[in-house]
């Protein structure tokens, strides 16, 4: 087995039209970090940007930017938070590939055919990932540097992760919008329905309350035979064919779609995920303000509000069910959720806007075992990471917007002083993470005024 390697292949990239420019290089390391067995390597992608970078400062600065479940192009371009600040902390911009995502594909096209591959994909394996690399690129960049791990999502949770775990590579933490607590016997499973439910009500309750009705509106077309379902899939655009025992596809990509549109929430137009305007959950909400006199009027209108997220761009001619629904990927976030990351979720049906459903964990690992063939350790999360038991660790802040579905799950209570929690009125998903921006709201300004103060804090009381 080779020793961890930089593997130079410089490529200048500009970042999706933001004027962000970067380079890209690949790393070499194990693909298990733990076990002496395999003693395979590949090679993991990461950008980095220098143009503010100095390195004769007595502790030079580095930003690195845990990556998550996507291309890691798409995060550089979506965290203007950290190009922001690189020109005041004189910090080198530095963003790594999760293994098994974008092109750091351990076994190339083979990474997802067997279990003995994507067994690979877990946590523990990607932050050892990332400190194999930072140790050897301090050694190449930086010696000696200050560098501070951030993250939005999935990635905020690696960068507290990171803290957590190799504290002596991580000097400071900023996780955005971080659900380390989105686990089993520590945050309740109803609690991220209620969570998505909240913007809608917000923009009136008759929105939220179509949306519950409209879901005994789908099961009545399904039940009515041919013309219900040729209706459904007329009405919602759908690429495939439907019938009595599938219908529930549909059912499952409007659920997906509402949670997206309110992450993606923001005061202005972004395409993060999808091409969507201003205020989605506000535009969406307009075409669901009525009372509806039939089933189909109602499934109409919910074909309208869904549109502005599917089809805002107006370039897209029919809805794929077995399309990623606008997430980053779900081929491995799948893998992720049923090896260790085993979040429940249930809903009333009630209290939130969705059909009722419990949470079976007998169930679901019958569906991951059969599927993926592996089996989901639901509490390695609590037991590997702590939950909310980290009163051990210090210098993360956390940054959660209390319309953000995800801080459901977010650390919303400082637990101690070296880890405060910062909540953003009106903040959707990783809303201080994004570049600054002119329709920017004084709440996510002073968030990242404050998250700012602690960051620079920790950075120069570290020796």
């Amino acid at each position: 087995m080779k020793s961890s390697l930089l593997v130079i292949a410089l490529a200048s990239l500009l970042g999706c039209g933001l004027g962000y420019s970067y380079k890209t290089e690949w790393f070499e390391t194990k693909v298990d970090h733990f076990g002496y067995g395999n003693n395979d390597t590949f090679q993991m992608r990461y950008l980095f940007n220098d143009d503010h970078f100095d390195s004769t400062q007595h502790k030079p600065v580095v930003f690195f930017y845990a990556g998550n479940e996507g291309d890691i192009e798409s995060f550089a371009n979506n965290s203007g938070l950290m190009w922001d600040w690189a020109p005041e902390f004189k910090a080198l911009l530095v963003f790594a590939e999760h293994r098994f995502y974008g092109q750091s594909m351990p076994y190339g096209n083979k990474s997802y055919s067997d279990p003995k591959y994507y067994g690979y994909l877990t946590v523990e394996q990607a932050l050892a990932d990332y400190a194999d690399f930072l140790f050897m690129m301090g050694k190449r960049f930086a010696p000696n540097s200050k560098i501070v791990a951030f993250g939005g999502s999935y990635g905020g949770m690696l960068a507290a992760w990171m803290r957590i775990k190799y504290p002596w590579l991580i000097d400071a933490a900023l996780a955005s919008s971080a659900p380390i607590l989105q686990f089993q016997d520590v945050t309740p499973c109803e609690a991220y329905n209620l969570a998505v439910t909240k913007p809608f009500a917000l923009e009136g309750q008759k929105c939220a309350d179509n949306i519950r009705k409209s879901w005994i509106a789908l099961e009545n077309k399904a039940k009515t035979g041919t013309n219900g379902l040729d209706f459904v899939r007329a009405n919602f655009k759908l690429c495939q064919k439907i019938d009595a025992s599938n219908y529930t596809a549909v059912r499952d990509w409007l659920y997906d779609s509402y949670g997206n549109l309110a992450m993606m929430n923001y005061p202005y137009s972004t395409d993060f995920i999808k091409k969507v305007p201003g205020h989605p959950v506000r535009e969406s909400c307009k075409f669901l303000q009525n009372d509806f006199a039939s089933d189909d009027d109602l499934l109409r209108g919910i074909y309208q509000a869904m549109n502005v997220f599917h089809n805002f761009s107006g370039n897209v001619k029919c809805n794929d069910l077995n399309g990623a629904n606008g997430a980053l990927s779900d081929d491995g976030w799948n893998v992720q959720t049923c090896n260790e990351m085993v979040m429940p979720f249930c809903g009333d049906g009630k209290t939130d806007m969705f059909y009722p459903y419990a949470w079976n964990f007998d169930q679901f690992r019958a569906k991951c075992e059969k599927k993926y063939r592996i089996t989901p350790d639901l509490y390695k999360a609590q037991t590997t990471f702590g939950a909310k038991d980290i009163r051990s660790a210090s210098n993360i802040v956390f940054t959660n917007g209390d319309i953000d579905p995800w801080s459901s799950g977010g650390v919303l209570h400082s637990l101690g002083h070296s880890l405060p929690s910062i909540l953003i009125k009106g903040g959707a998903h990783h809303y201080d993470l994004r570049a600054r921006h002119p329709l920017d709201t004084k709440e996510v300004i002073h968030a990242r005024q404050l998250a700012k103060m602690y960051i620079r804090k920790w950075i120069h009381e570290r020796h």
